[in-house]
């Protein structure tokens, strides 16, 4: 009898998903554990810290929040409420 015939690809793909988020998670631990433990580790986190920045803002959300400040601005307008100096300074 086949072990693999009752698995689902869902499964798999959780699985997968989860020892991966375990693994990046262990990984991140070691480097805060490293930083904190010499100032060698320090730097080393702080080389691969930026590395976030590589993955750009996708379009599409760029566009949700402009879509989301029109209708703000055209709440704020429909209201006839004076805008506050700290709103419009942001």
């Amino acid at each position: 009898m086949d072990l693999l015939v009752g698995v689902d690809a869902k499964y798999v793909a959780i699985v997968f998903v989860v020892v991966a988020f375990i693994f990046v998670f262990l990984g991140m631990f070691k480097m805060i554990f490293l930083a904190k433990k010499m100032s060698k580790g320090a730097f080393i986190f702080l080389a691969f810290f930026p590395l976030i920045s590589l993955f750009p803002i996708p379009g599409e959300e760029v566009k949700k929040l402009e879509k989301i400040k029109q209708v703000q601005i055209k709440k704020e307008d429909e209201s006839g409420d004076p805008a506050d100096d700290d709103s419009k300074a942001c």
